[in-house]
């Protein structure tokens, strides 16, 4: 395993304006995650989700692979695998999912090289994900070690592509390129790899001038949307708008439209 002394910091948080970026820096392991990684990723985002000066999160990574899931020689270590892995998905890997999902400002995921494992995971569970063009994602799960795609590859992947393509990606453990994982949906836009963090960060501090309380409910609209009936999701976007409007970004939305000028939004609700 790379040693802490390899390494200024595993996972580093730069700030630019608004925009916090969280790179995971272990290059010589392709950004697998040990334990000691996974405790400052999960603090890192704790801390961002509480800092309300921040408005957008970007996620990336340092090297030739953005993450290639847990680090494989640590868990080779553990004496009860089982039960030892289902408490580092529990406490660790489901934990940084769910902090993503729960951010209260949108995240962009900016993928490099290769997103194998709970590297997959981990860049779906961003709001938007942008991927350069070299880009592969690898479901090594079922082919390669013999076990269900985790960190949410299951939830995820499905919804995005459908089942019979996911069922082809996690049985075979074919690589998707980038382009391919565009034109199926499961990830937003394929980009130059030279451009990828240009890209990501203009588009991480447009989000962030927007109303970003919003931006957080409407992923739990879609995501309540994707599981829910018509006639419920009807009901919830009436109640979440009926609160939303009581706040003070729809205040200075529909007044910015009728001043034409361009709303500056708070991000706060009431």
């Amino acid at each position: 395993m790379q040693s802490r002394g390899d390494s200024e910091n595993w996972i580093r948080l730069e700030r630019s304006g608004p925009v916090c970026v969280v790179t995971l820096n272990a290059p010589k392991q392709l950004n697998s995650i040990h334990a000691e990684m996974m405790t400052d990723l999960i603090g890192t985002l704790e801390k961002i989700q509480a800092d309300a000066s921040c408005r957008a999160l970007v996620i990336t990574a340092t090297g030739r692979a953005f993450c290639t899931g847990a680090h494989v020689g640590e868990m080779n270590d553990f004496e009860d695998k089982g039960r030892e892995i289902a408490l580092l998905l529990d406490t660790g890997w489901n934990r940084v999912v769910r902090l993503i999902r729960d951010m209260p400002k949108p995240v962009v995921a900016a993928v490099q090289g290769i997103a194998a494992g709970g590297g997959v995971g981990l860049a779906l569970a961003a709001d938007i994900v942008l991927a350069a063009r070299s880009v592969q994602f690898i479901q090594v799960f079922g082919p390669k070690l013999g076990v269900v795609p985790d960190v949410g590859s299951t939830w995820f992947v499905p919804r995005a592509i459908g089942r019979a393509r996911a069922m082809s990606l996690m049985l075979t453990g074919k690589p998707l390129d980038a382009e391919t994982a565009e034109a199926w949906g499961l990830i937003a836009h394929c980009v130059d790899d030279d451009v990828l963090m240009e890209e990501a960060m203009a588009l991480a501090r447009q989000l962030a001038e927007g109303p970003v309380a919003a931006f957080a409910e409407i992923r739990a609209a879609v995501d309540r949307g994707l599981v829910s009936d018509l006639g419920s999701q009807l009901d919830y976007e009436r109640d979440t708008n009926g609160r939303l409007c009581d706040g003070r970004d729809f205040a200075e939305g529909t007044s910015a439209f009728f001043e034409k000028r361009s709303p500056r939004f708070t991000g706060r609700e009431p």
